[in-house]
């Protein structure tokens, strides 16, 4: 079995890259065949010059063969001709012919012209005939061996893409054509040789040969090419590629140096081995092979079912499924891999990581397979972890069961957790509508086909519904997020399903038309300010006539902004607000123009915190809160800084359960549509205007917080000190895992109390407009903030980064699941772009934990005065913008 698998491979993947062949391009004219008896005495006397051309004569004449290399109805060379030679048995010439063009710089459509000419009178040839032959065939292969080209009588070869003269003609059928194929599969040894059957047959075929010949009106030219022991394939210039080759890529021989087989003196080329891979059409790519899927079923039979539940593994299997379970997610199986996961399937029911891995070696398209996977062994399972179950639910998993166990796992996650999960989770139903409907069902990675339930039973929706409905604080944000995407052109409808079955959800619980009620006033809010925020932004006042004008409105009792009954904020549902405060409203300097609006709180003795929020950025209880400044913005995706924040809360979340607060302060986002939204907005000032203001960060921090008796602090109180060096630390790591770019002193952020944070996430996942942006993003002033690259304060900043960096690394495919989810949703830089590469590759998690510390410790001691200067130019393009 596994040599006709080894036959079957190097068949389909053991081939020459054109782009090596570094050698002229050469073929060999062999013999014409066809020329018929002379014509009648009648036509040679109408036309006497006939007494001169050698086919009208009883014996051979002098005939001579024109060749030229054509491509795109342009000659490649000259026109090239075979010599004198005195015929005496037959039109054998046996010349080779070599073009000044090698086979590396052939275009794709190239053809040879051939013409066989004859001497009408002493000054003048005539045409016996012409064709034109192909030098490629239709798999881009370049042809090889022996071929036996059709002649057009009295035409001269035109070399055209649409020639007159095809040295073929399609749906011809000959015995001798069927036979020459034949016997090209022979030479390649596609065909078993016998020497005693094999005598017989060509003597056989020689007969049929001439009998053919006798019969023909045709004339044939033949010509060798030559002969290759692989196929050559046609293929552009090499592309710059990585230097790993992914690993879920087959080993793939490459042609040995040897790849011209030297018979008849042919030449020979040498091909260096080549370890990347390249891109070719493959006809066969989707088709299966025949081989595999038997080796499949006798391997996976489900009469072995029995016996494999008692089978355990020996000491190197259960090294080799460990290796395996701890593959990433983005990493692929190979055969061996599926064979070996299923194989010991029942023994891995009580590894919680194993379950994704033993869904990826399940070949869907077999109905026997599948019943055994998900009705047998699925539900033997053991709990699976929340980073597993969100990779369940995303676009490969096609089976509505595997969906539904996913959706059963993430109900034990309280409604902290699941706040953090909830933008992903309401994405991945766009993958439940793809499964269901009744329509054809998405291909998963197995290329199967799912057992997928239909749009009203999706098990996610369910799910989101009723969690929503039992918490108002998952609901408000549940409602938002299906707002937006009820928007979205492809999946609306299918949106604006689940958010009217929420709706009809809440009308059958007590409380649920007031709170239905609360959801369409914060709607109503949201559109006058919209409209508003769009006609500022229109307007082309002033800034300060518009600020006027903001506040005008605002302060104009018939809008009912001043005083309004309770209503929970639409960005954090925790807080109640009861009116907006006019005169602190403003503009910024933007093209936007985005508002500044500072909303009146409702304190309440007793609140409970917003999921995944135990404070306020500042560190306050939002029970508490006497104002809640936000920035609305309208003409702008707020999209994607939401996914980056809700990112930032999700890793600040990892740290704390590691008893690790680095002061991470992820201010609240909230997409309202597709180009608008409100932000957090909280008092600090840019690195930017403190360095213009106060010179440094130490000097700003001094002038809030003194400490005269402070030491080793700098004269800052060292609780602000500490907050300052944690926060550096958690958003530099934070930064350099999602690859955020776009990074200048402008968007660098320190509250009075210390807290270092980032706004402003344009570019994420390695986009950058700067040329050689540095990976972390630690810059001179912020260094100078904590006392300087020597001072203790720095060098407890560096451990800090190390600490967090392998804490967010075990959760590495949690991170990567959730924003897998996310590459449909429309985020400018999620698309068309590698999202799981790009993650993976900060990880760095084929490196063990020290050698990754010292990875990110190398990139840390990257930063340097090219980054100053970097940030210099930015300062004065935004001088005279300004």
């Amino acid at each position: 079995m596994d040599d006709l698998r080894n036959k079957e491979n190097n068949k389909d993947f053991t081939f020459a890259k054109l782009s090596d062949l570094n050698l002229p391009v050469t073929f060999r004219i062999s013999q014409l065949e066809g020329i018929r008896k002379p014509r009648s005495y009648a036509d040679i006397l109408e036309n006497p010059d006939l007494r001169f051309a050698g086919v009208q004569s009883e014996g051979l004449s002098d005939l001579y063969v024109t060749c030229q290399l054509i491509a795109d109805n342009k000659p490649l060379t000259i026109q090239y001709r075979t010599g004198f030679k005195a015929f005496k048995n037959s039109y054998t010439w046996n010349e080779w012919i070599t073009f000044p063009v090698k086979y590396c710089d052939l275009p794709l459509n190239s053809q040879i012209t051939f013409t066989v000419w004859d001497i009408a009178n002493p000054r003048t040839a005539v045409p016996v005939g012409g064709s034109t032959f192909k030098l490629f065939g239709k798999k881009w292969t370049l042809r090889r061996g022996k071929h036996r080209l059709l002649l057009w009588p009295g035409q001269e070869a035109d070399g055209s893409m649409d020639t007159r003269t095809p040295s073929k003609i399609g749906g011809v059928k000959d015995e001798m054509g069927r036979l020459e194929k034949l016997v090209k599969r022979y030479e390649r040894g596609d065909m078993p040789k016998t020497d005693w059957l094999d005598g017989l047959t060509f003597r056989k075929m020689e007969e049929v040969h001439a009998a053919e010949t006798e019969k023909s009106d045709n004339l044939y030219l033949y010509i060798d090419l030559p002969r290759f022991d692989f196929p050559v394939i046609f293929s552009e210039l090499d592309q710059p590629s990585s230097s790993t080759q992914p690993q879920s890529q087959p080993n793939i021989p490459t042609a040995p140096s040897s790849a011209i087989n030297p018979k008849d003196n042919q030449p020979t080329l040498n091909i260096q081995q080549d370890v990347h891979v390249w891109q070719i059409v493959d006809p066969e790519i989707g088709r299966e092979n025949p081989v595999e899927d038997k080796h499949r079923r006798l391997v996976r039979s489900h009469r072995s079912g029995p016996l494999d539940r008692e089978l355990k593994p020996n000491a190197h299997d259960r090294d080799a499924l460990t290796a395996i379970l701890n593959y990433p997610p983005t990493r692929l199986l190979t055969p061996d891999d599926k064979d070996l996961i299923w194989r010991f399937r029942f023994s891995l029911t009580r590894e919680k990581k194993g379950l994704t891995k033993f869904l990826k070696s399940v070949t869907w398209k077999d109905p026997a397979e599948v019943k055994q996977a998900v009705e047998v062994v699925l539900p033997l399972w053991t709990d699976i972890g929340t980073d597993d179950a969100l990779e369940l639910l995303g676009p490969t998993t096609v089976d509505a069961r595997v969906r539904r166990f996913a959706v059963k796992q993430l109900a034990r996650s309280d409604d902290d957790e699941l706040f953090l999960y909830l933008l992903q989770l309401v994405q991945a139903l766009r993958f439940e509508n793809v499964a269901g409907d009744n329509r054809t069902a998405r291909s998963g990675a197995n290329g199967g086909v799912s057992t997928p339930a239909s749009k009203e039973d999706s098990a996610l929706a369910e799910f989101l519904v009723e969690r929503g409905v039992r918490s108002p604080t998952l609901g408000n944000r549940l409602h938002w997020y299906l707002m937006v995407e009820v928007e979205d052109k492809v999946n609306g409808r299918m949106y604006a399903k689940v958010a009217f079955k929420f709706m009809e959800k809440l009308m059958e619980v007590e409380g649920g038309a007031t709170r239905r009620n609360l959801l369409k006033r914060q709607g109503e809010l949201v559109a006058s300010l919209s409209a508003r925020a769009k006609e500022l932004r229109s307007s082309k006042d002033a800034r300060p006539k518009k600020i006027e004008k903001l506040r005008a409105y605002l302060a104009d009792p018939k809008n009912n902004f001043t005083s309004m009954q309770p209503l929970p904020h639409p960005l954090n549902s925790t807080v109640e607000i009861n009116g907006i405060i006019p005169e602190k409203c403003s503009i910024f300097k933007s093209n936007l123009s985005p508002l500044l609006l500072y909303f009146q709180c409702t304190p309440k003795e007793s609140a409970t915190p917003a999921p995944g929020d135990e404070s306020d950025t500042n560190g306050s209880d939002p029970s508490k809160l006497e104002e809640y400044p936000i920035i609305f913005k309208n003409g702008d995706d707020l999209r994607q800084d939401q996914l980056v924040i809700q990112l930032f809360t999700l890793m600040d979340r990892l740290l704390r359960k590691e008893n690790l607060d680095l002061k991470i302060s992820p201010y609240d986002v909230l997409a309202t549509g597709p180009k608008e939204g409100m932000v957090q907005f909280i008092p600090s000032m840019t690195i930017a205007s403190v360095v213009s203001e106060y010179t440094t960060v130490l000097a700003y921090l001094r002038k809030h917080h003194p400490d005269e008796g402070s030491v080793g602090t700098y004269g800052v109180k060292p609780a602000v000190i500490d907050t300052f060096v944690r926060s550096c630390a958690g958003y530099c790591v934070l930064t350099y895992i999602l690859g955020v770019g776009d990074r200048h002193l402008d968007n660098l952020l320190v509250a009075p109390d210390g807290h270092f944070f980032h706004v402003d996430f344009g570019y994420i996942l390695g986009r950058d407009p700067k040329p050689m942006p540095p990976p972390v993003k630690l810059c001179r002033e912020m260094v100078d903030g904590m006392g300087g690259a020597q001072s203790p304060h720095y060098a407890r900043f560096k451990n800090l980064c190390f600490t967090a960096f392998s804490i967010l690394r075990k959760s590495a495919n949690l991170i990567l699941n959730l924003v897998a989810l996310m590459v449909d949703a429309n985020i400018e830089d999620l698309k068309h772009r590698d999202v799981h590469g790009q993650l993976q590759d900060k990880f760095r998690l084929d490196l063990s934990e020290e050698e990754a510390i010292r990875h990110f410790e190398a990139l840390l001691n990257e930063w340097s005065y090219f980054t100053v200067v970097m940030d210099r130019i930015h300062d004065i393009a935004q001088y005279w913008k300004s």
